[in-house]
């Protein structure tokens, strides 16, 4: 907006209110070239913060926090002490067992003997077999069945097996008379399948063939006698194994050979019935050949058809485009039209010469013409002959032609639906190749097997034998009191980082000038069990002192000392800037000057209630030109202090505020008053403080320390500069220094709010 505009003549015609500035008073133009305070991004914070780690920061975080860093250390320790003093003892015993990747050979068979070295491709997916092989559940069965754990009440008392009987009774009795033959059947569940699981362990020694077999148990007798059992019995399997493997590949091999010499038949079966089906020319080795001999004869015809129907085809189109006299014609033809033209030549020459002595009409000379008409006639008639010739040479050409191109298509058609005819059949010969080969390698191994039985030297033994043990394996009271230590005490600062870290909202002096870039005016403390009201009743108070040092750091705010218009606002409501306000505009009056408080927040506002104006008029019925200055200006009796309430609230705050009647009422205002304090509404989420701000000399800006959050005060404060709002600092309320940290208390004497305060008359701190 056009200062002319706002102006205008020089006087609001409604209220005769001097709009022009007079001698003295401060506007908006005389404060100096507008102050923009740099507000830092959280991405420039991060970056800072990555950049070096703060000690005295993480020091002070770490005080802070320090009772949440204990609770949490005791907790943890406490609960491992328990959970160690409780937990069963339990041993572990250990034997230690040789696995060789070959054995030696008695009987060296081809597909038998390699049966256990084929397993894997490499020695390294040999061994991890043989581990897996070691946990699993029939193993397991086996050792259990062969100790006879399910008589063992001692076993089965510690729990090391609860669930033994049921497992054992889910098993038949032919099962128990051969430990080999438990199989998992109906009603078997995954608990009992892993029944000794959680007790059996297998640690390979690295770099060499020795793996060590561990079982915890709470009986030391028991966990020895188990894990030689584990030992010997996959011994034993193993052996089984290596006996059976040559029965059970000649009982593979003699299935897989009917079925490969069944198979085999019916392809040469199939072959035959469909050589004979799709008549098909075989060779001698009965493969499908076919007679393509035709093709190259028809397909040179078509060639030498086609060149003479070229030939013929530029003859006729050369003939139509020459006149009669330059077609071209045998030597007999040629006579004939020689002759005739002579002839035709004397009866024009005749008819030329009487016609100097006849007329044209005369008998006689008519009678010549008749002849010289004859003559070309009879000519004329022989050119055509000569077309007539050369057309149908041209059409013969052209049958000529398609025919032989009918033929060659009939004769490739034959072809390809033999060659389709014959794909069948090459599939049906190829299979009955495969299955003849199939057929004669599986004969060959079978061959080979004879009567070898498969014997072979056992490639697993025994190295040590488990002892019964004597110490406690676990648990470890010492070690588990070590690391719940480390534990503890990392959880508890990891906790106490992590809540200082989520924890954005601005709490001390140093997150203004650090995070914000803004100057601190001023700090006001926290209130206990008392209202600000009362609190500002004692001059002596901490809290009055507070606010006075915010009036001194106003003085010095600006070179030319406090701005003339001061708005103060906040980011969101609830902060305290209306209580800032009206103390601000007290301790002004203090100092024997004249002050205006102008409630300017006209959705919420609250001078009215704690001064106990009326507030029929004010600001509102003002801007909107239905009162004048005079009228809607309150003086309390008791300070002198000059007070504008905001008035009926009106539906519209921010039209009436960016009018020209704010500026005039600011600039009149200006020289009649010393100060003009403005309580203004929040910033966030409408635009009637940035208008507020754009009009006046400075801005002040109220944080409630604890609550309002480090990006919202950004925003705000990014609105603020949008509008060009003259920020000259902020004030930090509701400050507590025990959630500052631990230097606010010690390090810069925020704590100690005795130093505002005279005497021992001392205000109790806390909520406001």
């Amino acid at each position: 907006m056009q200062q002319d505009h706002l102006i205008g003549d020089g006087r609001d015609r409604d209220n005769n209110f001097p709009t022009q500035p007079q001698s003295g008073a401060l506007t908006p133009s005389m404060t100096g070239p507008d102050r923009l305070l740099p507000v830092v991004s959280e991405d420039d914070d991060r970056n800072r913060d990555t950049g070096e780690i703060d000690l005295r920061h993480l020091l002070d975080v770490l005080l802070k926090r320090k009772w949440t860093i204990i609770a949490t250390f005791g907790i943890v320790v406490l609960a491992a002490l328990l959970m160690t003093l409780l937990k069963t003892p339990i041993y572990r015993a250990s034997t230690t067992i040789q696995i060789d990747r070959d054995a030696m050979q008695v009987i060296q068979v081809q597909g038998v003997n390699d049966a256990n070295n084929n397993i894997a491709v490499n020695d390294d997916a040999y061994y991890k077999t043989q581990y897996q092989l070691l946990q699993s559940i029939a193993l397991e069965r086996r050792v259990a069945a062969s100790l006879h754990l399910k008589d063992d009440q001692d076993y089965l008392q510690r729990g090391d097996a609860s669930r033994i009987k049921r497992l054992f009774s889910m098993v038949s009795p032919a099962a128990k008379g051969n430990p080999s033959s438990n199989r998992p059947g109906s009603g078997w569940g995954d608990k009992d399948d892993q029944f000794m699981q959680n007790n059996l362990s297998i640690n390979p020694i690295r770099d060499t063939h020795l793996v060590t077999i561990n079982f915890d148990s709470a009986n030391p007798d028991l966990a020895a006698k188990i894990a030689n059992a584990f030992a010997n019995t996959f011994i034993a399997v193993n052996l089984e194994h290596n006996y059976n493997s040559t029965a059970y590949a000649r009982q593979y091999l003699e299935g897989r050979l009917a079925e490969l010499k069944k198979k085999l038949a019916d392809s040469k079966q199939h072959l035959i019935t469909l050589a004979t089906t799709q008549r098909l020319f075989l060779d001698a080795n009965g493969a499908p050949t076919l007679s393509n001999t035709n093709l190259d004869s028809l397909t040179q015809a078509l060639v030498v058809a086609q060149d003479a129907r070229t030939k013929a085809e530029a003859r006729w189109k050369f003939a139509q485009a020459l006149p009669d006299a330059a077609l071209p014609g045998d030597e007999v033809v040629n006579s004939a039209i020689f002759s005739l033209q002579q002839q035709r030549a004397t009866l024009v020459a005749d008819y030329q010469l009487k016609l100097k002595t006849f007329k044209p009409g005369y008998p006689l000379m008519e009678a010549e013409k008749s002849q010289i008409d004859a003559l070309d006639k009879q000519i004329s008639a022989t050119y055509s002959g000569i077309r007539s010739s050369m057309r149908a040479e041209y059409e013969a050409a052209l049958a000529h032609e398609k025919m032989a191109k009918q033929q060659l298509e009939s004769e490739k058609s034959d072809a390809l639906a033999q060659q389709s005819r014959s794909i069948d059949y090459s599939v049906a010969l190829q299979d009955v190749q495969t299955n003849q080969q199939l057929y004669n390698d599986m004969l060959e191994r079978y061959k080979e097997i004879g009567i070898a039985g498969g014997i072979t030297s056992n490639n697993m033994s025994v190295v040590d034998s488990a002892d019964v043990p004597t110490k406690v394996f676990r648990p470890r009271l010492l070690l588990n009191l070590l690391v719940a230590s480390i534990l503890g005490l990392g959880l508890g600062i990891g906790l106490a980082l992590s809540l200082d870290y989520f924890d954005d909202t601005i709490k001390s002096p140093a997150d203004i000038e650090k995070l914000l870039g803004l100057a601190v005016l001023g700090i006001i403390p926290r209130l206990k069990d008392t209202s600000p009201k009362e609190a500002l009743q004692d001059l002596r108070s901490a809290f009055a002192e507070a606010y006075r040092s915010v009036r001194t750091a106003l003085q010095f705010s600006t070179n030319a000392g406090v701005p003339k218009s001061l708005l103060v606002t906040s980011a969101t409501p609830m902060e305290g800037k209306s209580t800032t306000a009206l103390t601000i505009a007290i301790n002004f009056i203090q100092l024997g000057k004249s002050v205006l408080l102008i409630d300017a927040d006209m959705r919420n506002p609250s001078q009215h209630r704690s001064l106990e104006l009326s507030n029929e008029k004010g600001l509102s019925s003002f801007l909107s030109g239905v009162d004048k200055p005079s009228d809607v200006i309150q003086v309390l009796p008791d300070s002198g202090l000059h007070v504008i309430t905001s008035g009926p609230l009106p539906p519209n705050p921010a039209e009436l505020l960016a009018g020209p009647k704010l500026l005039s009422m600011l600039t009149v205002a200006a020289a009649k008053y010393d100060q003009i304090i403005i309580d203004g509404p929040p910033t966030l989420g409408i635009a009637d403080a940035l208008i507020i701000a754009h009009v006046t000399a400075g801005t002040m800006v109220v944080i409630a320390a604890g609550t309002a959050r480090r990006a919202v005060v950004k925003d705000s404060l990014k609105r603020l500069m949008s509008a060009r709002a003259r920020l000259i600092g902020a004030v930090l309320n509701k400050f507590d220094p025990k959630m500052a940290g631990y230097g606010y208390s010690y390090g810069y004497g925020y704590g100690a709010y005795s130093y505002y305060a005279y005497g021992n008359d001392r205000a109790r701190l806390t909520k406001q």
